[in-house]
């Protein structure tokens, strides 16, 4: 199975048909929920599935307009 990320890009097409310019939140190569606001999105996610166990992807029709932005609870000293 590939990652949430090359799930997102094989399926840019339907996805953005369904969900336009929103917040996807995706679990195991599905999308389990959907926001129009990128904290909405992170704090339902992080509360339902913890740090790390999970994808969230602003929903562009443009390959050229996605990033990807990791967040960590690492500390370095």
């Amino acid at each position: 199975m590939g990652t949430n990320f090359d799930y997102y890009k094989k399926n840019l097409k339907e996805l953005y048909e369904k969900y336009p310019n929103r917040f996807i939140v995706l679990k195991e190569c599905e999308v389990v929920a959907d926001f129009s606001d990128f904290e909405e999105a992170y704090d339902w996610a992080f509360k339902k599935y913890g740090i790390g166990n999970f994808l969230i992807q602003e929903c562009v029709d443009d390959l050229r307009e996605i990033t990807q932005t990791f967040h960590s609870r690492a500390v370095f000293v």
